[in-house]
């Protein structure tokens, strides 16, 4: 008979103090290694973030986060998106972003899809983030040139070359066509 191993309980200090340079994610319980993306990958991540801010900074409508930022879902677990973005209003009366996690999920969270992503993985994700307050997600997928755009755990939309990204009531009035998301580079 097998002896049932108890789970550490980390406390977001211990989970903090984590060596730099690694990105990890808490999922029930367990410490989940989220590894290097490469460049690719990094790359559509600074894109979406520095645009969204430049955005939503000059328009006070909230902030953008990297993939280092976790989130504290209801289950406890800790998820970090590639980018993700809280609105003013969840934000109201601080002067200063917590140091610390940020209980809930982002307002909008992304995931850019890299090869060592399963479906299965992806789709938990995104169970949690509208679970947790998510109000959209938005899941690029660099090899098919496409966004799928979620509102709920389902899928709502898929985007095509042609079409553009839209920040709907979560970013109001943002808007980025897909051509300059997936812009092939001509030096």
């Amino acid at each position: 008979m097998a002896i049932a191993s108890e789970k550490k309980i980390w406390t977001d200090a211990e989970f903090m103090a984590l060596p730099e340079g690694e990105r990890y994610e808490l999922v029930d319980g367990e410490l989940v290694d989220m590894g290097n993306s490469g460049m690719e990958h990094g790359n559509f991540g600074a894109f979406l973030a520095g645009t969204i801010e430049l955005y939503a900074r000059s328009r006070k409508l909230g902030v953008t986060c990297d993939s280092s930022t976790a989130f504290t879902m209801k289950s406890g677990n800790k998820r970090s998106p590639d980018v993700s973005f809280v609105s003013k209003e969840r934000l109201q009366g601080l002067k200063r972003l917590p140091k610390g996690f940020f209980q809930g999920a982002p307002d909008l969270a992304i995931e850019v899809i890299s090869p060592n992503n399963t479906y299965e993985e992806i789709h938990a994700k995104i169970v949690e983030y509208f679970e947790s307050g998510a109000k959209l997600v938005w899941v690029i997928h660099p090899d098919e040139r496409s966004v799928m755009v979620y509102r709920s755990p389902q899928p709502d939309r898929l985007l095509k070359l042609a079409d553009s990204l839209d920040g709907e009531e979560v970013i109001p009035g943002f808007s980025l066509p897909l051509t300059e998301l997936f812009a092939e580079f001509d030096w």
